[in-house]
């Protein structure tokens, strides 16, 4: 009785040495090579081989970083650089101040735009009176609805590589035309031509919450293309101002008159009704842009105020455009006439 009680007791202990030392229920064995050589998954495969061979597999230490260096470096961005979801600057993508923007570029300048229909108040048929009068000819009978288009572009000849510098030229045609005045052949009543040569900069400086980034330096030439009585043109030296703050800028010109001798001066007086310079205010809500222009001479009391409004894209790069104008100097056979005007049209950009 007492052997068979000694075999049992033995029994049992080799049967919990299976247990606990022979690798657990068979629920939790040890699989072969040929199954986990069967696992499709890279991950689980490689997981069974480390069952197989009973190693565990160990994580990999991470690196510490560097001592005085944060894991996060936030780095300056480069100038004319917008940070990531911020809407760009409207004076570097007007003027391509962005480094990575080609160095030689051709793009619009100041507006260009035609009108279909350009109504005045007061038309001006004055400048014409002492030619048809020598000429022994009755005045014309100019429309007050006329159409009017504008076209301007400038282009970067120099640039230095972060594009903070730049030189540029210019040019602008304005043009006034009869175009529904069928009794006078449907006349350009006036075309102003004004070609520039100057030098781009891009200061940097914030104050305010302002950002000042434009100074242009150079020298621009007006005329009317005509001779003797209806000849008008003026030269000048400039200086233009450019800040901003989101979807606003404020851009101010400053300009110095070259004089010119008695005998060659179409327009001595030209300074007192268009001044010394001009400010235009841009606000661009959503894709719509609004701009005013005032400009004048203190000691005469003359000057001018235009108000544009450009409406979203309508036709591919095509908007609606609204111009008002009233004052003096619309045009340069206009400088000293003093009207209001107002014409509906379309535009391919507007001053930014």
């Amino acid at each position: 009785m007492n052997t068979n009680r000694s075999r049992a007791a033995r029994l049992a202990a080799f049967c919990a040495a299976l247990v606990l030392f022979g690798g657990g229920p068979a629920t939790a064995r040890t699989p072969t090579l040929a199954e986990c050589a069967a696992i499709q998954s890279d991950n689980e495969r490689l997981a069974c081989y480390d069952r197989l061979s009973g190693v565990r597999p160990v994580a990999a230490p991470e690196e510490p970083a560097a001592a005085g260096e944060p894991d996060d470096i936030a780095l300056p961005e480069p100038a004319g650089t917008a940070p990531p979801g911020a809407k760009p600057s409207l004076i570097d993508t007007a003027w391509a101040f962005a480094p990575d923007a080609p160095k030689f570029v051709i793009s619009t300048y100041r507006p260009n735009y035609f009108l279909f229909a350009h109504y005045t108040n007061d038309v001006n048929n004055q400048p014409f009176t002492p030619l048809f009068e020598a000429a022994d000819v009755s005045d014309q009978n100019l429309d007050a609805v006329e159409a009017m288009f504008q076209i301007s572009f400038k282009t970067r000849l120099w640039t230095t590589d972060d594009r903070r510098w730049g030189a540029w030229i210019g040019y602008t045609q304005q043009s006034q035309w009869q175009v529904y005045n069928g009794d006078t052949s449907r006349p350009f009543r006036e075309t102003n031509y004004m070609p520039e040569v100057f030098l781009s900069y891009r200061p940097d400086v914030t104050f305010g919450g302002f950002h000042w980034r434009l100074l242009n330096l150079g020298y621009n030439h007006q005329s009317n293309g005509r001779s003797q009585i209806l000849s008008r043109s003026w030269d000048r030296l400039f200086a233009e101002f450019g800040i901003e703050r989101g979807n606003f800028a404020l851009l101010t010109t400053l300009w110095y008159r070259i004089s010119e001798s008695d005998d060659d001066d179409d327009n001595p007086d030209i300074t007192d009704y268009l001044g010394y310079g001009n400010i235009t205010a841009v606000y661009k809500p959503g894709n719509h842009s609004l701009a005013l222009m005032l400009r004048g001479n203190l000691s005469t009391g003359k000057g001018a105020a235009q108000f544009t409004w450009q409406s979203p894209p309508l036709l591919g790069p095509l908007r609606a455009y609204l111009k008002a104008f009233t004052g003096y100097g619309e045009s340069l056979i206009d400088y000293n006439w003093n009207q209001t005007s107002i014409g509906i049209g379309l535009a391919l950009n507007d001053v930014l």
